[in-house]
């Protein structure tokens, strides 16, 4: 399994913070995965559906930037959840 560098370094925070690729996103959408926030949970069931309705990088982008805009809303929280996706 390949691993992915899924922290950047934020200048404006001064600190690393979470972010998924586009091909994560892909292989989380496309996947069967569960996580322990149900927040997150039901996001990402949502996402699947627009995923599997429209297959398009118009809309893998879109998924892409919400699942981190929750990741960063939610960092603290998101630890072990964090931990599978990193994985992928």
């Amino acid at each position: 399994m390949s691993s992915f560098k899924l922290f950047y370094h934020d200048e404006d925070y001064g600190s690393d913070v979470m972010q998924v690729t586009t091909k994560q996103a892909e292989k989380i959408l496309g996947g069967n995965y569960t996580f322990s926030q149900l927040g997150l949970s039901m996001m990402m069931l949502r996402l699947k559906r627009l995923w599997c309705e429209n297959p398009t990088p118009e809309i893998l982008q879109k998924c892409t930037n919400e699942i981190n805009m929750f990741l960063k809303k939610y960092e603290k929280i998101m630890s072990a959840d964090y931990a599978i996706m990193s994985k992928l």
